[in-house]
């Protein structure tokens, strides 16, 4: 061979094998993500499209299979239309490392025996079905099949499911059709925890519109780069112990990430005229549907905010933005949030101190909200991108950037970095940082937050003297009624109700203010007056609050 041609075949092979490694090392930087989408339906291409470019994945890790156009389908069309191709794709691309078998179980589904799942996360695209009927003959064929073991409880003799819970499962062969399947997973906050258990973590793209099913992943990356601003709130009083107990624990999960959060310990859920400012961190329950500040067309959630409802049926549909919790709350911004899709049990439902855990140890949601459920092939699943990490920058990473921050977020970081002093036992340190906070960035919060730490110190004429400069404000905007109020109520606790009292008849003064705002905010002015001992005036708000009957 020639000299000549022997080393352009030389430069050949090395510039080939320079390629090649160069094309293994971006596969191998890029996270092994599936994107599933409904070949029939743009929307959901056009969701799977915009996570791919937002997230920098190859727009090749979009699935595009035919399915059903409705929310709700058969075991049938799961099986022949979702389970079953997907299956064969992903075990095609290596993100299953399996062997398909030729054997079915009763449902159809294709058995496969995994080696390994390098599969990082699957992420289903708006126009994905959402939820499996019951198919009763397909659970007797099932039960018959079984004859002999003990039979499930009534309420479990069921093979209704959410679509993205089974989907989870699509790895492991043999699974029971009817009820539920116990989570490997559940209690394990580890990374690599889903991965070692055969389990793919799967967030759901979707809600009322596909502008608002995009927003999910924009605004987690745009918590990612710059961290959570704003509050967080609890809200008690459901009627189970078990649900206030989970959420008495994630009260002490959020104070240790620096977020003391407002309790709400009243039987009904928070009411319009309650305080509500930037719920970044949101955990409640228990009504069926979206209400009280939630309610205000308004109202939105800051970027990368994490709320959850705890309801049975808070994510029975994606497209009511009026309805249950889950698209309500997608349509104003929230970034991540659970649901179920139908009757789940109290006790087979995401745990909100366990996914705020894992979430604040690092894990994405899509691990942090599988190690935060007992039960999979169920009714449960995660709204949200399974790869946003909501605390990704921490705390101390965004004070360094204070002083660069537009004055609203730096009012609420400096909140969260007085209530981490004041979780620290350095109360004199969290009153002087509060008081850096009114120099740097006045507004309504602080003042609130320097107030209530004076009054913890005892120290009230102090309070009444921070709280006075809202009081000395010319004018005050319509959508601060409620920080208004709770300044008012402050006032009173600093041992001034009459100034409260004058504070909320200049609220009251304003008719435009909502009907169901005004009827909380009347609670709060009547039980201020009648601490100032007014009961004049206590008596009027007593009446417009319950008119007297006419004969």
């Amino acid at each position: 061979m020639p000299r000549r041609l022997s080393s352009l075949l030389v430069s050949l092979v090395l510039g080939c094998s320079v390629l090649a490694t160069t094309a293994t090392a971006v596969t191998a930087a890029a996270p092994a993500v599936a994107i599933l989408a409904n070949r029939d339906d743009p929307d959901s291409l056009t969701v799977a499209r915009h996570y791919a470019k937002a997230r920098e994945l190859p727009e090749d890790n979009i699935i595009a299979l035919p399915m059903p156009l409705t929310e709700e389908i058969s075991w049938g069309e799961f099986v022949l239309t979702i389970h079953r191709p997907l299956q064969e794709e992903l075990v095609r691309r290596g993100w299953i490392d399996a062997i398909p078998m030729d054997l079915e179980d009763e449902a159809g589904r294709r058995k496969i025996a995994v080696n390994d799942i390098p599969l990082a996360a699957l992420v289903v695209c708006r126009g994905v079905p959402l939820k499996i009927a019951n198919d009763k003959a397909l659970g007797e064929r099932t039960a018959a099949a079984t004859a002999g073991a003990a039979p499930a409880p009534q309420q479990f003799q069921t093979n209704a499911a959410a679509v993205d819970s089974e989907l989870a499962l699509i790895a492991l062969p043999d699974l029971p059709i009817n009820g539920f399947v116990p989570n490997p997973v559940y209690a394990k906050p580890e990374p690599g925890a889903a991965s070692r258990a055969r389990i793919i973590p799967v967030g759901r793209l979707d809600g009322p519109t596909v502008e608002q099913a995009c927003a999910l992943v924009d605004n987690a990356l745009k918590a990612e780069r710059e961290g959570l601003f704003g509050r967080a709130y609890i809200d008690i009083g459901g009627p189970h112990a078990q649900g206030d107990n989970w959420l008495r624990e994630c009260a002490a999960e959020l104070t240790k990430i620096g977020f003391a959060p407002q309790l709400d310990t009243e039987r009904a859920t928070l009411a319009a005229g309650d305080r509500f400012d930037a719920p970044v961190l949101y955990f409640g329950w228990y009504t069926g549907s979206v209400n009280g500040p939630m309610r205000d067309p308004k109202f939105r959630f800051p970027a990368g905010a994490i709320a959850m409802h705890i309801h049975s049926f808070s994510a029975s549909n994606m497209r009511n933005g009026n309805g249950p919790w889950a698209p309500a709350m997608v349509a104003r911004g929230v970034t991540l949030t659970v649901g179920n899709v139908y009757e789940p049990y109290l006790q087979f439902t995401h745990q909100p101190q366990r996914l705020l855990a894992a979430l604040a140890a690092g894990l994405p949601a899509g691990e942090a909200a599988l190690s935060s459920v007992n039960a999979l092939s169920w009714q449960a699943l995660l709204v949200g991108d399974p790869l946003y990490r909501p605390f990704k920058v921490s705390l101390d990473e965004q004070w360094t950037r204070v002083d660069s921050l537009p004055a609203a977020q730096a009012s609420y970081l400096y909140l969260r970095k007085i209530n981490q002093l004041e979780a620290d036992g350095l109360g004199i340190k969290a009153r002087s940082q509060a008081f850096a906070a009114l120099r740097r960035s006045p507004s309504l919060p602080v003042v609130l937050e320097l107030a209530r730490l004076q009054i913890a110190a005892d120290d009230k004429r102090a309070a009444q003297r921070t709280l006075a400069i809202i009081g000395g404000l010319r004018v005050w905007n319509p959508d601060d009624a409620p920080l208004i109020a709770a300044a008012a109520r402050l006032m009173a606790d600093a041992g001034d109700p009459a100034e409260g009292v004058k504070w909320f008849k200049r609220l009251l003064d304003d008719k435009n203010i909502p009907k169901d705002m005004r009827r909380r905010l009347l609670v709060f002015a009547r039980d201020t007056a009648r601490t100032a001992m007014d009961f004049v005036q206590a008596g009027r708000w007593e009446e417009e609050l319950n008119p007297p009957k006419t004969s």
